[in-house]
């Protein structure tokens, strides 16, 4: 097990800027921040995956407000969610499996638990509509997205491919309402 540096343990997130800051940042500046924050030493095959993350976000995130997290650290917990996406009343707790091509039922349980986790464990979210995504990015179809929340505002885990990933943001962020979540808290 890796030790976690006291400046990574610090860090709520390794990268954060607001959506247009990062659009309009050089994917490789963003992947060397997340290098010098990361808490382990960086492969070539994490800095690949962050880099496609990064390249697919920046593709997707156009003309949206809010802001992005990467790596980011659930209090207490010990565990890092690939990207949280502020936008609205919404958290989108965003998990990535780069190179696969289907969605299996652990990734599906682990990107629920980051959502439950947020939830529970980050003082922020906590009247928060919270929406777990699933990505594997070389997924072809997906399930049709069904937004379905629970009491706590906890959304049912959403699976979805590349070409599907803006519309079921765009679902979600038109059908739900609320108070805008603060993303510097």
């Amino acid at each position: 097990m890796p030790v976690i540096s006291p400046k990574a343990a610090s860090l709520r997130f390794w990268y954060g800027a607001s959506i247009s800051e990062f659009v309009e940042s050089n994917a490789e500046r963003i992947v060397g921040q997340l290098t010098l924050n990361s808490s382990f030493d960086v492969d070539r095959t994490q800095a690949a995956a962050w880099l496609a993350q990064i390249e697919f976000l920046r593709s997707q995130l156009s003309h949206l407000s809010g802001s992005i997290f990467f790596e980011f650290n659930i209090p207490r917990m010990g565990r890092r969610i690939d990207v949280a996406l502020v936008i609205g009343p919404v958290v989108f707790a965003i998990e990535f499996k780069v190179g696969e091509k289907t969605f299996d039922r652990a990734a599906i349980d682990q990107v629920w638990d980051y959502g439950l986790d947020l939830k529970n464990f980050h003082e922020a979210s906590h009247a928060a509509s919270i929406i777990p995504m699933l990505i594997a990015t070389e997924a072809t179809q997906c399930p049709r997205p069904e937004l379905v929340a629970d009491a706590d505002k906890v959304y049912r885990p959403i699976v979805v491919d590349p070409e599907n990933f803006r519309s079921v943001l765009n679902a979600a962020l038109a059908k739900i309402s609320g108070h805008v979540v603060d993303a510097d808290a």
